[in-house]
């Protein structure tokens, strides 16, 4: 049956009304999400921002190394509380003591980072950095384990100007070198274990050998020279007899360079170069440099009388009268 006109006009208007309604509606709506979508851009662009930040300040910012060691918890008192302060890496925690050790305002202000990088065993404290400063850097305090445990955190010492030298005493004077805890933890560790024992039976200097003509007095290569022999470096042990040594794990090998102070192998066997050798291609762990104002005594014991020799087919010379050596502490360090 059909309407009325009336009806129908009537109907019509309603229907205008209600699509108006719900036009009006749906901008409102509109308005509304867009806000909450916009909102929501910016929180998750500030997110991802400062998960940048965080990505950014684990690099290696300081230049150089940032090892520590595993299952190793060092004490000291705390510069910076970990509950606090947060990286996703351990070089992160690293750096960020490196940043209080600029060497510009005096001593290190921080010199052990402590840091909880196994989510397992750290739990809800994944993630803390401890930057903390040790009584004694040459003898950290360390939080002992029962064997075999394992505990999440990895620990690192940090040494600024003027700290972490030590000294290899000889009868031809104290060669002073600058440990690299940073580069080689566990090379820098085992020295400090040496310098506890206040002895180092059969440590010594065995082979000596010169520049020769290969190398200028600034260890600099002549130009069209060979590489030896000589081979410019001095060599020895640091094994201390009675007490058991465990191989040394591979670290930072660099190009070793004049002073370098390197580990053979895994050690206890090391040698200190006196010219630069960019023909030895990172072979070597280095964990210490040997002051350049001391250069002149591992100079002098190249000179020492030495007998010739053959090693694995490579022509060598040993000391006639090998050099013992001990590595002692340094009461007051020249500023490097």
């Amino acid at each position: 049956m059909g309407r009325r006109q009336s009806e129908q006009n009537s109907t019509l208007i309603n229907r205008l009304i209600l699509l108006l309604v719900c036009f009006a509606s749906c901008g409102l709506v509109y308005a509304f999400l867009s806000a909450m979508l916009t909102n929501a851009r910016s929180k998750s662009s500030s997110i991802a921002g400062f998960g940048r930040l965080v990505e950014g300040s684990d690099g290696v910012q300081n230049g150089g190394c940032c090892r520590g060691i595993e299952n190793l918890e060092l004490w000291g008192a705390a510069v910076k509380w970990g509950s606090e302060f947060k990286f996703n890496t351990s070089e992160g925690c690293c750096n960020a003591c490196k940043s209080m050790c600029t060497g510009k305002d005096g001593p290190c202000l921080c010199d052990t980072w402590v840091f909880c990088g196994n989510r397992q065993a750290c739990g809800s404290k994944f993630g803390e950095c401890w930057l903390k400063k040790q009584k004694d850097s040459l003898h950290p305090e360390r939080q002992e384990m029962p064997p075999g445990e394992i505990i999440g955190w990895t620990s690192g010492l940090i040494f600024g100007k003027g700290e972490g030298i030590i000294g290899l005493e000889t009868e031809y004077g104290i060669l002073h070198i600058k440990l690299f805890p940073d580069c080689a933890p566990h090379s820098v560790a085992y020295i400090l274990q040496l310098l506890a024992l206040n002895h180092c039976a059969g440590c010594q200097f065995y082979r000596a050998e010169s520049r020769g003509q290969s190398w200028d007095s600034e260890g600099n290569h002549i130009e069209n020279a060979g590489f030896g022999p000589p081979y410019a470096l001095i060599q020895g042990t640091l094994e201390a007899q009675g007490t058991p040594f465990n191989k040394l794990p591979v670290e930072d090998c660099p190009t070793i360079t004049r002073g370098s102070v390197a580990w053979i192998g895994s050690g206890p066997e090391f040698f200190i170069s006196l010219a630069d050798h960019s023909e030895w291609k990172h072979e070597y762990t280095v964990f210490g440099s040997v002051l350049p104002e001391d250069l002149n005594i591992a100079e002098s014991i190249a000179t020492l009388p030495t007998i010739s020799d053959v090693w694995n087919n490579v022509n060598v010379t040993v000391l006639e009268k090998p050099v013992p050596l001990l590595p002692r502490r340094i009461q007051k360090s020249p500023v490097v």
